[in-house]
């Protein structure tokens, strides 16, 4: 058990828009592993629930949920839904989200504070464009999404903080082991200033984490753990990068 003020590593896999009912044979072989960190699976709506079946240790959550408890929301859904599905976690904020759904720091704020009413842990994601970072952005932009993005209401026990630059989700690009060390600290600094327990939240590095990387991203100062993609669809991929954290 780690101890009040120490971060949980923890392994999330983000399926975004994969995954059949054959899918959950990954999960089967995930659960089936001695995993030695925590591990959290994403996979879309449909799966959420037998997806807790097959889930053993492994913690379940959906990727996205309404600000609203119930009401006329085509498509949409309630973290109270998530969480009587059996959903532990969401991801809010995923910078596919706010591209594509033109989500905003204060709708993301929205999302979390239902989330945290429902029982949830919110996987909040932060991250810069690559214009943003040309520009000399980065740290600008990561303070003033976690300042709008996280509520008032955040513990290290109710909040998990993913750094994922955007330009390096799904691109086989990561930013120097540097560049990433500057973003966590300076989010842990923040963290710290703004919360009593701010050095207990766990900080997730997100982009372009493979088996071959992770060993290496997983020994930057103040990385407890990755928010993993198109790697976690597989058993294969997502195992080694599990088992990289446990080490670490």
């Amino acid at each position: 058990m780690a101890a009040p003020h120490s971060p949980r590593k923890l392994a999330a896999g983000n399926w975004k828009m994969n995954g059949l009912t054959a899918a959950l044979s990954e999960l089967d072989a995930l659960a089936a592993r001695d995993n030695g960190c925590d591990v959290l699976i994403c996979p879309p709506f449909t799966l959420l629930t037998p997806a807790v079946a097959h889930a053993g240790e492994i913690a379940i959550g959906g990727q996205d949920c309404h600000a609203g408890e119930s009401g006329p929301h085509t498509g949409d859904i309630s973290a109270a839904m998530l969480k009587d599905a059996g959903a532990s976690h969401v991801i809010l904020g995923h910078s596919e989200r706010r591209a594509d759904h033109a989500e905003t720091d204060a709708s993301v704020r929205a999302k979390a504070v239902a989330a945290h009413e429902a029982g949830l842990i919110t996987v909040i994601c932060l991250g810069e464009t690559e214009a943003e970072r040309d520009a000399g952005d980065t740290l600008r932009v990561i303070e003033t999404q976690l300042a709008g993005s996280v509520p008032d209401c955040a513990t290290a026990a109710n909040t998990v903080i993913a750094y994922e630059p955007v330009w390096a989700i799904g691109t086989g690009r990561t930013p120097t082991n540097d560049e990433i060390a500057q973003v966590h600290a300076r989010l842990r600094e923040k963290l710290v200033e703004r919360f009593s327990d701010g050095a207990g939240f766990t900080l997730l590095y997100g982009g372009s984490v493979k088996p071959g990387n992770a060993s290496v991203i997983f020994d930057i100062e103040h990385v407890n753990g990755a928010l993993v993609g198109g790697a976690s669809l597989k058993a294969a991929d997502f195992g080694p990068i599990i088992d990289a954290l446990a080490r670490a």
